[in-house]
């Protein structure tokens, strides 16, 4: 069904101080938005999110990430730095990444673009010639250009050399032209233990500098939204009685995961028992 303000030519006419004057039609704003949210690459899985389905419970590292996240969505595109969500995975890192990414192309009709950190490289590599870099770089050129980029699961992708290149070449260029980024990642921002089990160990140097530079950092637990013992629509009420079960659970194993294990068992020692621990797992996800 055609337009009947403009009847499908993206200009309407208003009269303004007794002057005549052409304007773009709302309905060419709303298909420029609609094309740039189908071209953002944004998962199925992901398509719903929003902040507004996104249940929080008493959570103040959890609150204070939402917060910051909202904080970013409505000063955007006058930002000076993205997001880095750090967190074991389930606990909504990708939902709110997405959130904000979906909100800055509504808002402002922004070039948005979502990936995966290893899907991207897996598409990076399926394209590389040693001899002509045209096809790699048609990959490369959105994601260094894009007005809000989202990489999801930042440092689960297996380190080489070729990989940290590839990534300080889309993180160095973002950071010189100054395009906020949204990163999510599973491993902490702690010191090394050479177990690679932290963010530096698993980025490398160059890009960990620039991640200080780039973002503000929100690092925060929280109860599994995949969990199968999560209550179809869920309330807060329900997932915090969630997380506490989580992490009574995580307290009382006698092997605690890699990840996890040196700041739980300081907890442990010089707590109570109830100390608020980590839990292992995957990819970075978001609430059912």
């Amino acid at each position: 069904m055609g337009c009947a303000v403009c009847e499908d030519t993206g200009w309407k006419a208003i009269e303004q101080d007794g002057v005549r004057r052409m304007m773009r039609c709302d309905c060419w704003r709303e298909e420029i938005v609609r094309r740039r949210l189908a071209d953002a690459r944004i998962p199925k899985r992901y398509q719903h999110c929003d902040l507004s389905n996104f249940v929080t419970y008493p959570n103040e590292m959890l609150v204070r990430a939402v917060a910051g996240v909202k904080k970013f969505i409505d000063a955007f595109p006058v930002v000076d730095k993205g997001l880095l969500l750090i967190g074991p995975p389930g606990i909504g890192k990708s939902h709110l990444a997405v959130s904000a990414l979906k909100q800055a192309i509504v808002g402002s009709g922004a070039r948005g673009l979502f990936y995966d950190v290893r899907e991207l490289l897996k598409l990076i590599r399926s394209t590389y010639n040693p001899v002509v870099k045209t096809a790699e770089m048609e990959v490369l050129r959105p994601v260094l250009e894009a007005d809000l980029l989202a990489l999801d699961d930042l440092g689960a992708e297996k380190t080489s050399e070729w990989v940290e290149e590839t990534l300080n070449l889309v993180v160095n260029t973002r950071y010189n032209e100054r395009r906020p980024t949204i990163f999510t990642s599973n491993y902490e921002e702690k010191e090394q233990t050479g177990e690679g089990d932290s963010l530096l160990e698993r980025v490398g140097y160059r890009i960990h500098s620039r991640l200080f530079e780039m973002c503000d950092f929100y690092d925060f637990d929280g109860c599994d939204y995949r969990s199968p013992n999560r209550p179809t629509n869920a309330t807060g009420e329900d997932l915090l009685k969630l997380w506490q079960l989580q992490r009574m659970k995580k307290g009382h194993h006698v092997t605690l995961p890699p990840r996890a294990r040196g700041s739980a068992r300081a907890q442990l020692r010089d707590g109570d028992g109830k100390a608020d621990l980590k839990w292992p797992g995957g990819r970075a996800g978001s609430q059912g």
